[in-house]
């Protein structure tokens, strides 16, 4: 029997395949079907613009929907961002504990990584305009709401504070906003910042996993660039995924299963907080996961290496650190996978090997 997985959030709401099966139908029409195999471009098409800003709006920030992008996910409208902000050789800031596959991708587009100090509330201003004074900055990169993996969302004096940084550094922002959806309540930074902020997201967490169809909210005068890079790098959409995508957006679909993810995730997050009590846990009660600051003498890839004889994969906390250089004794669990029921059975083998000893666990 395999591993436990709580590395990789792929939740499924329950029911969610009935659902989105009922607005793919219309798609199956031979005479609609034709237009769905056609090529597409970064621009998508007017009803998957409209559909997609009319997703992506929250409180105080309402995107147009001709500024909207597509790509075939995130990660290729990321690095499509950074092709279009960031010079080869010049610096992209991000944060300390972040998004694991930021940094690779920055890099082998030739872009220097900025690692920049951050708290519990997130990157910290005189941090960046510390690391801008040392060298220009051409970006940042931030997770305000939902940060992956600490799950906190960022306050509202912090992202005002740190928009006011980033004014005054004059470097653009690249928002991933893929856990958005969680937390709709709050403002994305691109709210404070909207003519230098590309927002990021997609579809695959909010519906699933396959489906690769990703989004960005571009400020006007950055279009141009960001529609070159994103056909220089093949990072375009698929049609039909774009087409079937803005008939669930259209229909209520996204809606029905995200609302569905939302009470699923808060349930599971809950469970781990009961779990797992008395420990160290971070992140917010609607996040998919959580940060687990181990405790003593535990160290994190010990602690990674006892889970997984005892059949559960987590995940180190050095997988996110920027520069590794920094290994912090804390592991993300990712709880969006397995059932809740072997979600808890999980939850308990692991709390149980925190009570112990390393040594008792490894026979030493």
């Amino acid at each position: 029997m395999g591993l436990v997985d709580l590395e990789l959030n792929h939740p499924v709401a329950p029911g969610q395949s009935a659902v989105l099966a009922a607005g793919l139908g219309p798609l199956l029409r031979a005479e609609v079907l034709g237009t769905a195999m056609r090529p597409v471009g970064p621009r998508g098409t007017p009803a998957a613009r409209v559909a997609a800003a009319g997703l992506a709006r929250r409180p105080g920030w309402e995107p147009d929907p001709g500024r909207m992008l597509f790509t075939g996910g995130a990660r290729q409208a990321t690095a499509a961002a950074i092709t279009a902000l960031v010079p080869p050789g010049g610096r992209l800031a991000v944060e300390e504990v972040t998004y694991p596959l930021v940094g690779p991708a920055a890099r082998r587009l030739g872009v220097r990584v900025v690692p920049v100090a951050g708290d519990s509330m997130g990157m910290l201003p005189e941090a960046l305009t510390r690391a801008h004074r040392s060298a220009p900055l051409r970006a940042v990169h931030l997770q305000p709401v939902l940060h992956n993996p600490l799950g906190t969302v960022m306050p509202a004096d912090r992202r005002a504070g740190l928009a006011e940084a980033i004014r005054v550094t004059g470097a653009a922002v690249i928002e991933d906003a893929v856990w958005g959806f969680l937390r709709e309540d709050v403002p994305p930074l691109a709210a404070l910042l909207p003519d230098r902020t590309v927002v990021v997201d997609s579809l695959s967490k909010r519906l699933a996993p396959g489906l690769n169809v990703g989004f960005a909210t571009v400020p006007g005068d950055l279009s141009g660039p960001l529609r070159a890079a994103v056909r220089a790098g093949g990072w375009g959409p698929g049609r039909f995924a774009l087409e079937a995508a803005a008939r669930w957006m259209t229909d209520e679909g996204v809606r029905v299963v995200t609302g569905a993810k939302r009470r699923d995730a808060a349930a599971r997050r809950a469970l781990a907080g009961e779990r797992l009590a008395g420990f160290a846990l971070r992140g917010d009660p609607a996040a998919y996961w959580c940060w687990w600051e181990l405790p003593r003498p535990w160290r994190a890839e010990t602690f990674v290496a006892a889970a997984a004889r005892h059949g559960v994969a987590i995940t180190p906390g050095v997988a996110f650190v920027a520069d590794g250089s920094r290994a912090p004794d804390a592991v993300r669990l990712a709880l969006g996978s397995p059932s809740p029921v072997v979600l808890g059975r999980a939850l308990d083998v692991l709390a149980d090997l925190a009570r112990r000893d390393p040594a008792e666990v490894f026979g030493g």
